[in-house]
């Protein structure tokens, strides 16, 4: 009699299961090559369909509907040919990235006609030496350009933005500070008039000085007075920029500098400002542009003249922007490349000065120079020194001599 073994059961069938594609990940800041092919082949499309709109209907003429309807034609395909790769989200940022983009190379463009157009149109003038050591005092409207200069201007200019800075400075930092450091209802009232006076006309500045300096005060038209009136302009910007870079700085340095004892002065002055130092320079700087580059306060408080005048308080004083508009109003054409010329030497005054106030203010928070690097070596040293004597008992340093006492000289010589 034979047995016969059963099979063993068939193992159950696995049951599918469904599961989600893996996601690559890709940076979201990089550039890839579709983006690129994208890019170019909605900037040919949108060009070759306006040339031949322009062309073949004439239904525009000139380069500046040229440009305008390829830039809507480029968006628009732009926008096409991303949708058929990514999402509706993704094409929104890339046509909002495109729009900012475009806005930012806009405002370069302008920027740089400007400054070309000008060194351009100035560069007549800048070829003769004269024309930076010299003024204008012997020299007329039909003079060629190897006669007169702007050094009047230039120095006027110094003198002005010179002073305007050492009273709006000091000014400007101690409302900013009172108004980040002690609120109230009365530096509520400072705030708004600040605020106000942002926006003032620098026609009404110079009527301000004019009337209340010059004719009440009986002030002579000089450089110190339109140095006031430029502080009237550059205060409200520096007191404004200011405020805001002070209330950027972390409560939790402040309240650490008064648990450890200091008052609030002592913080403002050890913590506060050297943490916000970055910007209240860059504060200075906007103030600085701002008043640097004002002519009517100038010509109703200075006055015009073409010769050299050094000093601020006797005698009108001329400024770049002030030269600038005299050349530039003439029909000649020497006093127009003198005046573009006068227009390019403030640029590079503009420039210069704003190297150098980011060369003093533009280090960060805790950032020593070398001279405050090496002084704080040396008192740490000090410093381990005394601990370390305190420690032995030592009264005096180990490479230091005891002094002798001197002799006293006897008469007989001795």
């Amino acid at each position: 009699m034979t047995t016969t073994l059963a099979a063993p059961p068939a193992p159950p069938s696995p049951v599918p299961v469904e599961t989600e594609p893996i996601e690559v990940r890709r940076s979201t800041g990089a550039i890839r090559r579709s983006d690129t092919f994208g890019i170019l082949g909605a900037a040919v499309a949108a060009i070759s369909l306006s040339a031949w709109l322009m062309s073949q209907l004439l239904i525009f003429q000139g380069a500046l509907p040229f440009i305008g309807f390829a830039y809507i034609f480029f968006v628009l395909f732009y926008g096409i040919v991303t949708r058929f790769d990514e999402t509706g989200m993704v094409v929104r940022d890339r046509l909002v990235a495109v729009l900012v983009h475009s806005l930012a190379i806009l405002l370069l463009i302008a920027l740089a006609a400007v400054v070309v157009f000008t060194f351009v149109k100035g560069a007549p003038a800048f070829w003769h030496l004269n024309f930076f050591t010299t003024d204008m005092s012997h020299a007329g409207p039909l003079d060629p350009l190897t006669d007169g200069g702007i050094l009047h201007a230039v120095a006027g200019t110094l003198i002005m933005i010179t002073i305007a800075l050492a009273i709006s400075i000091p000014l400007g930092l101690a409302t900013a500070v009172y108004l980040s450091e002690f609120p109230g209802k009365y530096a509520r009232l400072v705030r708004t008039v600040v605020e106000a006076m942002t926006a003032l006309p620098s026609i009404v500045a110079g009527l301000f000085i004019y009337a209340t300096v010059i004719l009440i005060l009986g002030v002579p038209r000089s450089g110190f007075a339109a140095s006031l009136a430029i502080t009237v302009m550059m205060l409200p910007i520096i007191i404004r920029s200011s405020d805001v870079v002070l209330r950027l700085v972390p409560a939790g340095l402040k309240e650490a500098s008064q648990a450890l004892g200091s008052n609030r002065w002592r913080t403002v002055w050890n913590v506060t400002l050297p943490t916000a130092r970055s910007g209240l320079t860059t504060a200075i700087i906007l103030g600085t542009a701002r008043g640097i580059g004002e002519t009517s306060p100038v010509l109703l408080t200075a006055g015009l003249t073409s010769f050299f005048n050094f000093n601020p308080f006797s005698g009108p004083m001329v400024s770049l922007p002030l030269a600038t508009f005299t050349f530039v109003k003439s029909p000649e054409p020497n006093y127009i490349a003198r005046g573009f010329g006068s227009a390019a030497v403030l640029m590079l005054l503009v420039l210069v000065l704003f190297i150098i106030a980011r060369l003093i203010g533009g280090r960060g928070p805790g950032v020593l120079t070398a001279g405050q690097l090496r002084r704080r070596l040396q008192q740490s040293r000090q410093d381990d020194y005394r601990i370390r004597a305190r420690e032995l008992g030592m009264t005096t340093r180990p490479t230091q001599r005891p002094k002798r006492p001197r002799r006293r000289s006897t008469p007989g010589g001795a």
